[in-house]
């Protein structure tokens, strides 16, 4: 028998999707002529997953089938305004994903707050999935995430794109400050220039960066902690490869130069990542660093299109076929960096490393509908709890609206 809080969470979960979908219908009020529409519109998504791994450590990843996200949300726009709200369910979880309010000055210009992906290097373009590898690489798991209260301005223009961001901790969406003890913050930025975006021909080089306090302990020790972690390229099973925690930790500095080339269907994208950790008490810092690289080709011929607005690639066209060739390479070692243990200071911290080679074949059905096939590799060693070497076959059909 299914416990009840089974069906308490199916029960508003059902709720909130029922009403998400009642708040997406045409408003039939009338308005004055002069007055912008208020118009809705419903957004959805559904990922089915299936994967078999081979592996050493068999107990760890069992093959299987999974609905690996299922979302509902409401999209609204009123003038010069526009407002988001996605709630996703995955493994019997329920968590908010966009929850934003967008103020639009122009085409080139807009401001948004609420709970959302704000600008990091070129992944943060494209939602989890989207990601054109299957899953993000490791490196963009370790260090960056996903969504993050706050705010964020953007400027789009014809050869450039600057964004700068202020947030709160990634806890501050389920947990009040007092709850956090204090609220930890942060600054992002991204500057990108795309001197050549025409005629299927595309070079954009750029960087990130950004600035951030520490983390709640959770433990009622106040908030000194940072955490760099990721799991397993994959949605079927869910186990970590990566994890560094310190506490007694001061702040984090980091910065992410990216390079996108493209010329008709070919395209090279590429990413690092630094991260730098300074502690108190005079301890030496931690360093963590990653990157990755995708050669992407359509195989139907054509040739990429980009988006101004964002600054990537734009999603290929209904009918087309692509590949894409990864590789990831993620440290979470520095043996340099020191912590404190029973009033006693020691050298080295292991998170691991991990080296990951992925084949993704991408089958654009139609507007709605994807396909994707992938081959993934990825050899974690040099880690404190858990070495391994995993081979993935993985397939996925997602449905998004």
């Amino acid at each position: 028998m299914m416990p009840s809080s089974f069906f308490f969470t199916m029960k508003h979960t059902l709720f909130l999707l029922a009403a998400l979908v009642a708040a997406s219908a045409p408003s039939v009020s009338a308005q004055d002529t002069d007055e912008p529409k208020l118009e809705f519109s419903p957004t959805g998504r559904l990922l089915l997953d299936g994967a078999l791994y081979a592996s050493p450590d068999k107990e760890a990843f069992k093959d299987g089938l999974a609905i690996s996200e299922i979302r509902l949300g409401t999209k609204a726009k009123y003038g010069k305004w526009d407002a988001k709200i996605d709630i996703g369910y995955a493994y019997g979880k329920v968590g908010l994903k966009d929850i934003y309010v967008q103020y639009n000055y122009d085409e080139a210009n807009f401001l948004r707050a609420g709970s959302f992906i704000h600008h990091y290097g070129l992944q943060s373009t494209t939602n989890a999935s989207m990601k054109i590898s299957y899953d993000q690489p490791t490196a963009e798991s370790a260090f960056t995430t996903a969504r993050l209260l706050g705010a964020m301005y953007v400027h789009s223009a014809d050869k450039y794109l600057a964004t700068v961001s202020a947030h709160v901790e990634p806890q501050s969406v389920i947990l009040t400050p007092n709850q956090l003890g204090q609220q930890g913050y942060g600054v992002l930025t991204r500057l990108v220039a795309h001197p050549v975006h025409t005629g299927g021909n595309v070079v954009q080089f750029g960087i990130s960066g950004g600035f951030a306090s520490p983390n709640t302990s959770g433990d009622n020790k106040g908030h000194n902690v940072f955490t760099f972690a990721a799991n397993f390229p994959t949605q079927v099973d869910k186990v970590k490869a990566l994890d560094a925690t310190m506490d007694n930790a001061m702040n984090l500095w980091k910065f992410s130069p990216e390079l996108l080339l493209s010329t008709g269907p070919v395209a090279l994208e590429a990413q690092y990542y630094f991260n730098r950790v300074n502690f108190r008490n005079n301890l030496h810092s931690f360093t963590g660093m990653g990157a990755y690289a995708m050669l992407r080709g359509l195989l139907t011929g054509g040739a990429y299109r980009y988006s101004v607005s964002d600054a990537c690639l734009a999603t290929p066209s209904k009918g087309e076929c692509e590949l894409v060739l990864g590789y990831s390479y993620t440290t979470l070692n520095d043996k340099k960096a020191q912590y404190i243990e029973d009033g006693r200071v020691f050298s080295g911290i292991y998170g691991g490393n991990a080296n990951t080679l992925s084949a993704t074949l991408n089958y654009y059905i139609n507007k709605y509908m994807l396909a994707r096939l992938n081959y993934t590799y990825m050899h974690t060693f040099n880690n404190a709890t858990f070495n391994t070497d995993l081979n993935i076959f993985q397939v996925r059909l997602q449905f998004l609206f």
